[in-house]
């Protein structure tokens, strides 16, 4: 089975980065109680205020299908998601080739 990777484009308020950041990072923490889900990350748009990206790398479509479904990841999901002002922007691949990671 293939690794599936997504990468999320999330609009926030640009005056509230404190605490979109913190929010942020409470995801990130609250990734660790998912299995199969290798990569985890948030980082800051340099050119575009309030925008940030996930970049996520899952096992395979199992392991993707079972994301958010812990009580810590919910808790930390919904603080993030209530910091958004448009739905994020998601698309999903399949890694073919990379360096620094086991494909």
């Amino acid at each position: 089975m293939s690794k599936i990777s997504l990468i999320a484009k999330l609009k926030t308020d640009p005056e509230k980065s404190e605490e979109v950041e913190a929010a942020l990072t409470a995801t990130c923490s609250a990734a660790e109680e998912e299995t199969g889900l290798e990569i985890y990350s948030a980082h800051k748009d340099s050119g575009e205020e309030g925008v940030y990206w996930f970049f996520e790398l899952y096992t395979d479509g199992d392991a993707l299908g079972v994301h958010g479904q812990g009580d810590g990841m919910k808790a930390a999901m919904g603080a993030l998601g209530a910091l958004l002002v448009a739905p994020p922007t998601i698309n999903m691949a399949t890694p073919i080739a990379a360096k620094g990671l086991s494909l």
